[in-house]
């Protein structure tokens, strides 16, 4: 069915794969999607860092295909490319600058759980397997009348990979980073020594999230709250338990 979505975010910090920054970035987002009826989709993000000058610090532009291998099992593949500002703030998403991402879900029922690959490349390369089991609940009553309702998504996951992106991250913003907990000085070597085994494939982060929505027609106002906890976080990032808190509304026009 041909689609289009449009919605707002404001998160407390920017968190990827896992990781967060060594300073806190609250941040503002539009997300636009197209969907075409044969499951292709085309989206665009604009970001903008709160407190930092420009106006647009990150785009994020991307395409992918949705499919479903059964009435239960359904599948997505898509591709993401992340455009930054050169004067932007310097969240630790700035490393990477593509991803490529596979993911399969499948509904029992009970719950629904889901396996997302992703290789992120450019400056950095990773590898990444994202676990997710969640639990759709919405009322059977209406808040205001009979066209609206609440709906809640409790979701746990967790996620392996590499993480290059954080030793990436750490050369380029040596200024905002603890240089001891990522280097070994060496007097000899024109630049400190990689300390860390960024590229070992291990666990990276646990997270609990509550998602609390008043949906209606065609919008739906979202705040959700992310327990996270970091795991073998190496490099410069000394990463601790974190909660996040998201606001988003978006509009769906059919």
């Amino acid at each position: 069915k041909r689609s289009i979505s449009v919605g707002v975010n404001y998160g407390s910090d920017f968190q990827f794969f896992g990781r967060t920054g060594p300073v806190t970035y609250p941040f503002l987002s539009v997300d636009a999607i197209y969907n075409f009826k044969s499951g292709v989709f085309v989206y665009a993000s604009p970001v903008q860092v709160i407190g930092y000058s420009p106006l647009i610090d990150e785009v994020d532009l991307g395409a992918g295909y949705l499919f479903k291998y059964s009435k239960k099992i359904s599948g997505t593949v898509s591709y993401s490319r992340f455009i930054f500002n050169k004067n932007t703030a310097q969240v630790i998403k700035s490393a990477s600058s593509n991803d490529i991402n596979f993911k399969n879900a499948f509904d029992w029922k009970l719950a629904k759980s889901s396996v997302v690959f992703d290789y992120l490349f450019g400056s950095a390369n990773d590898y990444f397997v994202t676990l997710n089991t969640s639990k759709y609940i919405e009322t059977d009553w209406g808040v205001f009348d009979d066209k609206d309702y609440l709906s809640f998504n409790p979701t746990i996951s967790a996620i392996f990979g590499t993480q290059n992106f954080v030793g990436r991250y750490s050369s380029e913003h040596l200024d905002n980073v603890e240089t001891d907990n990522s280097f070994v000085q060496n007097s000899d070597a024109p630049r400190p020594l990689p300390r860390y085994n960024n590229g070992r494939f291990t666990v990276l982060n646990y997270s609990v999230k509550l998602p609390v929505a008043y949906n209606r027609p065609h919008y739906t106002f979202e705040a959700s709250w992310k327990y996270s906890i970091p795991l073998n976080v190496e490099g410069a990032l000394k990463n601790r338990h974190e909660v996040f808190f998201n606001l988003t509304f978006y509009y769906l026009f059919f």
